[in-house]
């Protein structure tokens, strides 16, 4: 599900930042080639940034889990009763009586010491960290579906209403990723949906306005 999650954040992110682009571009002329190149650049170099920011901080988020980890092995080794005990005082504190707590604990020691205390203790599971390249690929790629979206609307719309196309699939994309968003977290699917096409529609018009403007000075 959180990778689900992620991979509808990258699409969208990819959807408002090329649609921004391309319609800045489009705000100066609707020529389709220029308009293409600025898009497709856009393409690349957003999912890059996001492939390489999303690798240093997975990467930086397993060094620390797996440092946590190491200094719980020593502490283990060390003084495997008193680990026992820590591990029997943090059920203690959900709820569970000290009798029954220390239960569990002594069982789950016995089973498997560091796990249980990488669980309770750390909220780490030692066998599912989350690793750097999966991450990195998952990003770039969900960007670059996202982003393929303004693109192909360039290619397929009428020279003449290459912006106004844009926006449209934009728009109705954002309200589609929106929509499922929100249903992955649980949370109301019309204001979210409504929250993202907003934003959306507001970054595509402050950009051709933009490109409107400093392109009239231009030329």
């Amino acid at each position: 599900m959180n990778w689900l999650r992620a991979a509808v954040l990258g699409a969208n992110d990819g959807i408002i930042s090329t649609a921004g682009l391309v319609i800045g571009v489009a705000g100066v002329s609707s020529d389709r080639g220029p308009i293409l190149t600025a898009g497709t650049a856009g393409l690349v170099a957003g999912a890059v940034s996001m492939a390489l920011g999303e690798y240093v901080s997975v990467s930086s988020q397993r060094d620390t889990e797996r440092a946590l980890l190491l200094e719980q092995q020593r502490d283990l080794a060390a003084d495997p009763q008193h680990e026992c005990a820590q591990l029997a005082s943090i059920y203690e504190g959900k709820g569970l009586s000290a009798a029954t707590a220390w239960t569990v604990a002594e069982e789950l020691t016995t089973h498997d010491a560091f796990a249980a205390l990488a669980d309770a203790d750390l909220a780490i599971d030692p066998d599912a960290l989350t690793s750097p390249w999966q991450a990195s690929l998952a990003s770039a790629l969900s960007f670059t579906g996202g982003a393929l979206l303004p693109l192909l609307a360039i290619l397929l719309a009428p020279q003449a209403f290459v912006a106004l196309t844009t926006f449209v699939v934009v728009i109705l994309a954002l309200g589609v990723t929106g929509t499922v968003s929100a249903s992955l977290g649980g949370a109301k699917r019309g204001v979210a949906a409504l929250r993202l096409v907003g934003g959306g529609a507001l970054a595509m018009v402050a950009t051709y306005a933009v490109g409107q403007l400093i392109g009239g000075a231009l030329t």
